[in-house]
């Protein structure tokens, strides 16, 4: 039995998006070797693939990424016990990303294929309400395969309040909005913030010092500097540079270290993760990884251990940080979990 530990969930595809997976997986984690022991599916549901926390409440949210898109919620009352808190409609296809807004009061999700983003009310327990706002992204990029039309990927509330962005893939933009507090709509912000054509914007990393921000393009394989003016939510174009240094990459999660000094990508097709340090206007990269394993769709960092979804080859991969380069040390220490997409740590509340 492990002294020190903590929990893990993790989401996955299910056969309905033609994965092998069932469910929410509970995982423990121990913190001082960083190994993972699986406690079980600890909830059934189709294609869970990405998940969140309410800020204030021990309620954990997922999408469900099917062609008739869902949201679904459940109460944590223990490690192997969670408590369905109801599922609704998106009012869209194949939901990819979700988000609670500052103050617990909304749920925030992003179609990907109907480039849509459906905005829920959350009751005073984290049940789901109702669907107080769809709103559909007009346009499309250069990409005749992949920005044919809008695919919202990411939303991101500003934590302290402000603009949500909301990351499209299709269009090559950040959209800004404003949430009114009281009827749950989402009202446009201008200016859109543009990336050049054909980026293929996927995700978005806010660094803890409220000012700056990093954009991974899918597309164009590469990570954008942005300063950020964090209430208003505009971004200012820094410069890029690229994600990887290996031919064929897919980059798909982008997130800044708890501490603010690297910043990590994962990279699909050269299964790498690169390590940057962000001591400078642009990332510098420090080095590039091999994620042990094959099509790195998520991470996670947690204290001083890195946790990466390998997809397609079925497992949770750990590794240790070194704490002066911010390097991933290999080699890295496997669980075996059924297509997994989504690494989300447990929360103190």
């Amino acid at each position: 039995m492990c002294s020190v530990t903590e929990l893990l969930y993790v989401g996955c595809y299910t056969a309905e998006t033609g994965g092998q997976g069932t469910g929410i997986t509970a995982v423990r984690r121990d913190r001082g070797t960083g190994a993972l022991e699986s406690l079980g599916v600890v909830a059934q549901a189709p294609s869970p693939s990405f998940l969140v926390w309410h800020p204030t409440l021990p309620v954990l949210y997922s999408v469900n990424e099917l062609e008739e898109g869902a949201v679904s919620g459940w109460a944590v009352a223990g490690a192997t016990s969670l408590r369905p808190l109801g599922t609704a409609s998106t009012g869209g296809m194949h939901p990819c990303h979700l988000a609670v807004a500052p103050g617990g009061r909304y749920l925030i999700s992003a179609n990907y294929t109907s480039g849509s983003v459906a905005v829920h009310r959350l009751a005073d327990d984290g049940a789901l309400g109702e669907r107080t706002d769809l709103l559909v992204h007009d346009g499309a990029g250069p990409d005749p395969e992949r920005q044919e039309r809008a695919h919202a990927h990411m939303i991101s509330p500003n934590p302290g309040g402000g603009a949500v962005l909301v990351v499209d893939l299709g269009t090559d933009a950040v959209y800004r909005y404003e949430l009114e507090a009281a009827t749950g709509r989402l009202v446009p912000l201008a200016p859109r913030v543009h990336t050049h054509p054909g980026k293929g914007p996927r995700h978005l990393a806010r660094h803890p010092d409220g000012r700056r921000a990093y954009l991974v393009g899918e597309l164009d394989r590469s990570v954008t500097a942005y300063e950020l003016d964090g209430v208003p939510g505009i971004l200012h174009d820094r410069g890029r540079v690229p994600a990887s240094e290996r031919a064929g990459a897919f980059p798909s999660e982008i997130a800044v270290s708890a501490d603010g000094r690297f910043l990590y990508v994962a990279n699909r097709g050269p299964d790498t993760i690169t390590a940057f340090a962000v001591d400078e206007l642009l990332p510098r990269r420090v080095a590039e990884v091999a994620t042990g394993g094959q099509w790195p769709r998520h991470f996670a960092l947690i204290e001083e251990h890195l946790y990466v979804a390998n997809e397609r080859s079925h497992a949770v991969v750990g590794f240790r940080l070194d704490p002066d380069t911010g390097v991933p040390q290999e080699p890295g220490t496997a669980l075996e979990l059924s297509s997994p997409t989504c690494v989300l740590p447990a929360k103190s509340l």
